[in-house]
């Protein structure tokens, strides 16, 4: 059964990048406790979205992306496709940033030269899926996510939060306009749509033949779904604590720059360190699992494969553009999760559609109260994207 697990701990590493970073420091800093209770609920409806997408690669043998391409008029696969590859971007956007943001701190690297060592980097562990297949790949992916888990909860240790401040956090409320914006951010940007692209193609490699393989993958993915959330959960429950603990009330912890500083003023430049290596994980994990499913998204909608080598140079110039242009980082990192959230609901719609479609799906199909579930969650994520668009656009904070 272990050999099994893997590629939802790869899918994963979207539910702690850079974006995830900024955003929940940002929560504990500005509201402290108030808002565990939206990882939780976030990190819930993970679960159900990621296994939905496991889920659907390991019954059909085929990807969303490939799904789509197969089932959508050219003109609406070309439109879809279009929107993919803008969110691909954006993805990639904050996950290279984040690296650069990290290199800085660690060596005062310039942000464009930390972007492009980013994305070199990027490409050589790209390269070992390449040479030697998914599941090397999937074990440095896993070894990466590790560095992240160590890095981003080492301050814990040393800056304990609060027991009634945690549970006083777990119940659902806000604290003005600006809580619900941070809200929104952590809980509509969360579900990442390259993450529901990937997961349902990562599961293809298992080879299901048989009925009972694929029974066999479900019980396995269902597991594997369960732990690599539990983790990143932890994660990012961990940095809100942290934040809440150690930056409350601080002065300039609305930036990833000045929470690091912070951070290490508070706990000493031990920790500070340690949290930057881990960030740098987090970029360079995330910038390479980015890259893997912009390969998917583009090989299922125009039915053309580019090597994954190649696709990483494409995705990875936009970030280099905008990082040379001089842009403030935490800004472009903003910017990039509200473009994200305008693919959210493209990506979990037609996935609720085709797990309860028994002409696809077989046996296999959603039951009722699995599609009340996700119907709830796919209404609870578009409106929360819906409001976290609207809200930035009206310069809310």
């Amino acid at each position: 059964m272990i050999t099994l697990l893997g590629p939802a701990f790869v899918a994963a590493v979207a539910y702690v990048d850079p974006g995830n970073v900024a955003a929940n420091i940002t929560a504990g800093a500005r509201y402290g406790y108030l808002l565990v209770w939206v990882l939780v609920l976030a990190n819930a409806m993970a679960v159900i979205v990621q296994y939905q997408s496991a889920k659907l690669g390991i019954v059909t043998d085929s990807s969303l992306p490939h799904l789509l391409g197969r089932r959508l008029k050219r003109r609406s696969r070309l439109a879809f496709w279009g929107q993919a590859e803008v969110v691909a971007a954006a993805t990639d956007l904050a996950e290279v940033i984040g690296g650069a943001i990290a290199l800085h701190l660690l060596f005062g690297v310039p942000l464009v030269v930390g972007g492009v060592i980013v994305g070199v980097i990027s490409i050589a562990l790209l390269s070992i899926q390449n040479r030697q297949g998914q599941r090397p790949f999937e074990l440095v992916v896993i070894a990466l996510l590790v560095i992240v888990t160590l890095g981003f909860l080492a301050g814990l240790v040393f800056s304990p939060p609060s027991a009634a401040g945690v549970l006083g956090g777990m119940v659902p409320r806000f604290d003005g306009v600006g809580s619900l914006l941070v809200a929104a951010s952590m809980l509509g940007a969360t579900v990442m749509p390259h993450a529901i692209y990937l997961h349902s193609s990562l599961v293809k490699d298992r080879h299901a033949e048989s009925e009972h393989d694929k029974e066999v993958l479900l019980r396995a993915s269902r597991i594997d779904v369960s732990w690599a959330l539990i983790i990143a959960g932890a994660v990012n429950i961990g940095l809100l604590l942290l934040a809440a603990s150690a930056l409350a009330g601080v002065d300039g912890t609305d930036t990833i720059e000045g929470a690091h500083a912070a951070i290490s003023s508070a706990l000493g430049p031990t920790i500070g360190i340690v949290f930057a290596v881990g960030l740098l994980a987090s970029g360079l994990a995330s910038t390479s699992v980015g890259a893997y499913a912009g390969a998917e998204i583009m090989a299922g909608l125009l039915h053309v494969k580019i090597p994954l080598l190649a696709r990483r140079v494409i995705t990875l110039l936009p970030a280099l553009i905008i990082l040379a242009l001089g842009a403030e980082p935490t800004w472009a990192l903003v910017i990039s999760q509200v473009v994200l959230s305008f693919g959210i609901p493209l990506a979990i719609i037609p996935l609720m559609k085709y797990t309860r479609d028994r002409s696809i799906m077989g046996r296999f199909a959603d039951g009722r109260a699995l599609r009340w579930i996700s119907t709830v969650i796919a209404i609870l994520i578009v409106a929360l994207n819906a409001a976290l668009i609207i809200l930035t656009a009206l310069g809310i904070e």
